[in-house]
């Protein structure tokens, strides 16, 4: 029998390269032979989207030439191929393209089942995040990780770069308006990996009781040819919290390119308001505008379109904003924070401003869609008062400062301080 090895030490034996900006960055998944040999000889589950690639090939397809037996797959919001509209209910199939099962996790049910994985020796998750707190990669995540742990089934993460990886913004949740789209005491830009933020949720305790429970055993476990790893992250190559990285492939339908990835940190607001946010245009988060706003304004008619079924405004022309440009024109007008100006200002032009908001049926504005997104009761109020930029951002800060301590205690890459 092989020497067992203890999990800490395979948590450190990560390969991990010295850093080189000549060097091109690679995700996890492209370090296949790092991981390969801990999958050979098992049984596989893989959590994948369309953003999982080794190369420009699908890791399903890689792993399968390379002879490793995958028993089923499970698919996030948008599905496993990427093409359901945001909130769209995606059922289970069989992959026509592999024969493989493909289970939906986003829905009524968002954590595999004992059954899923009875076949399964060991799982993967590998998708890509833009690292934005309501973006329910994250969300999907936490699910999948707690049931792994609580059914005891290994677990791999094959970590990628994130293209909003180089700062930390904005209002940290209060948990009394958790939701799929925020689980966590986060900020809305987190600056961390998928998989430094799996290592923060598992240290903090934020998984359920058996999972974190799981989750002490595992760090002590010793690891065996039948249990080759417990819980294995396969870092990044080359890659730090400086790097600027541009996604090779859309990550969901409405986020075409790295402009609207730099932008949706702010205009995804716009969800909880009755102003489009450019779904239904080639360029969502990227414009955003209302009908009753000034004419004068830059000028948009939403309509139909993949990813984009059904939303606001469609086939009404719209009067708003438009934020596009070059991926460094842009970043030069996000400026590495959670901006505020463009939400502030709509809500001033407003001429109807008590409907500015969507209000739930229940009339309780606490309840609304907009909470979930701030993750608190405030920043509505603070906008309707017209409490200035500087005064609403001071009024992170204390959570703010304490969820970058933690942050700090995370990292498997260089930071961008």
């Amino acid at each position: 029998m092989k020497k067992l090895i203890p999990l800490l030490l395979l948590f450190l034996a990560f390969n991990s390269p010295a850093q080189d900006p000549v060097k091109k960055i690679l995700a996890g998944a492209d370090r296949i032979p790092v991981y390969l040999p801990l999958l050979k000889g098992h049984s596989v589950g893989i959590f994948a989207n369309q953003t999982s690639l080794v190369g420009n090939t699908h890791l399903v397809d890689t792993l399968r030439k390379l002879g490793v037996n995958i028993k089923v797959i499970f698919g996030p919001e948008h599905g496993f191929r990427g093409t359901a509209d945001a909130g769209e209910k995606v059922g289970n199939y069989t992959d026509p393209q592999t024969g493989i099962p493909v289970i939906s996790l986003y829905g009524s049910k968002r954590k595999p089942s004992a059954a899923d994985v009875k076949d399964v020796d060991l799982l993967i998750f590998d998708i890509q995040d833009i690292g934005v707190r309501f973006y329910t990669f994250i969300s999907s995540l936490q699910e999948f990780m707690e049931a792994a742990f609580e059914l005891g089934k290994p677990l791999m993460i094959l970590d990628r770069p994130n293209p909003n990886g180089h700062y930390v913004d904005g209002p940290v949740l209060d948990m009394k308006y958790k939701s799929f789209v925020g689980m966590q005491p986060v900020p809305v830009v987190y600056g961390l990996t998928i998989a430094e933020y799996a290592f923060m949720i598992a240290g903090e305790k934020w998984l359920s009781e058996k999972a974190n429970a799981k989750y002490a055993y595992y760090k002590t476990a010793q690891n065996s040819v039948d249990t080759p790893f417990h819980f294995q992250v396969i870092k990044c190559a080359n890659y730090t919290h400086k790097s600027r990285y541009v996604l090779p492939v859309r990550p969901s339908p409405n986020l075409p390119n790295i402009q609207s990835i730099y932008l949706y940190p702010s205009t995804c607001f716009f969800e909880g308001t009755v102003l489009s946010e450019g779904r239904g245009t080639d360029r969502p988060f990227q414009v955003f505008g209302h009908p009753s706003l000034p004419a004068n304004l830059y000028s948009f008619t939403p309509k139909p379109n993949e990813g984009a079924k059904a939303s606001k405004w469609y086939g009404r022309l719209c009067y708003g904003w438009r934020l596009d440009g070059t991926p460094e024109e842009v970043q030069t007008k996000v400026d590495n924070r959670v901006q505020l100006k463009w939400l502030l200002e709509a809500y001033r032009l407003f001429p109807q401003k008590d409907s500015f908001f969507i209000i739930p049926q229940s009339g309780n504005m606490e309840q609304s869609f907009f909470n979930k997104l701030a993750g608190n009761n405030e920043l509505w109020q603070q906008v309707k008062a017209g409490t200035p930029e500087a005064a609403i951002r001071k009024s992170w800060e204390p959570k703010l400062d304490e969820y970058k301590t933690i942050r700090k205690k995370y990292l498997l890459y260089e930071d961008f301080e």
